[in-house]
């Protein structure tokens, strides 16, 4: 077997892995519950390459997301639900119905601009799923019988908080402004200190989620990503803790024996330097 541009060499080399005798023992055992944690890890690696310019590692990590995509669809084709040619297909024939001004004739080119056209393409689209489901004898709302039930459930939880509130404001269960909700935090944390009062540890961290929730809905308002605001704040508390470390290592010190009044003055040097 020997590496190779083309992606059936990708997918004869994950059959490989796969066969029940002569493949890898623990590519064997896995099935799609245990390797989606992976598939999200391996995103989260594509999209920090990017953050980081890293182009050599962009190359190297798409190429570990494209095996995970190549892993699912073996485990199908193994079940005798699709293959990885029925992934390509789904996706080619999607990308080609959603862009009618781009891949249509002079008429579809003109009838794509009219209002609600992409509306109208998801309709038709949720609509033959919905067929294919209830001709396999499945349940037809895959994503479940709620509104908000097509929100993903894998979504990090702040993502998901976001577009369950983008959701429901689209039926009007929504704050008119920013500044009431900012009372409604001021609310979950009053809550959460008499939950710290009472030490009861379910209440405390039900009250801790409330509080998380309201402040994504205000980040919302004020058209602030929660997710995306976190990240910036997450570097930034590890570019200072950095300066502290490399302050105390030019001073002959270390983070493990430092003081924490030490660390602190750093600290605060670190942002006045940022």
């Amino acid at each position: 077997m020997k590496p190779s541009k083309d992606i059936s060499r990708l997918i004869e080399i994950m059959a490989a892995l796969r066969a029940p005798e002569t493949g890898c023992p623990w590519d064997v055992e896995q099935d799609f519950s245990s390797i989606a944690p992976y598939t999200i890890e391996e995103a989260y690696e594509v999209a920090d390459a990017i953050a980081r310019g890293d182009l050599d590692d962009l190359r190297d990590e798409l190429g570990d997301l494209l095996l995970q995509v190549v892993y699912h669809a073996q485990m199908a084709e193994e079940a005798g639900e699709f293959a990885f040619g029925d992934v390509v297909q789904a996706i080619t024939t999607k990308m080609i119905r959603r862009h009618p001004h781009v891949f249509g004739d002079d008429e579809a080119r003109s009838a794509s601009m009219a209002k609600g056209m992409w509306e109208k393409i998801k309709a038709e689209e949720k609509a033959e799923k919905r067929n294919a489901r209830l001709a396999r004898g499945h349940d037809p709302e895959d994503h479940g019988k709620g509104f908000l039930d097509s929100v993903p459930v894998a979504l990090p939880a702040l993502t998901r908080a976001l577009k369950l509130q983008e959701k429901a404001a689209r039926v009007g269960f929504d704050w008119s402004e920013a500044t009431p909700i900012l009372d409604k935090i001021e609310e979950e944390i009053g809550e959460l200190r008499q939950a710290l009062a009472k030490g009861d540890t379910a209440s405390i961290k039900d009250e801790f989620g409330d509080m998380l929730f309201a402040v994504v809905n205000l980040g919302r308002h004020l058209k602030v990503d929660s997710e995306a605001a976190l990240s910036g704040t997450n570097e930034k508390f590890r570019s200072r803790f950095h300066y502290v470390e490399q302050a105390l290592e030019a001073s002959g010190n270390t983070l493990e024996k430092a003081a924490l009044d030490e660390m602190e003055a750093l600290w605060q040097q670190a942002k006045s330097a940022k």
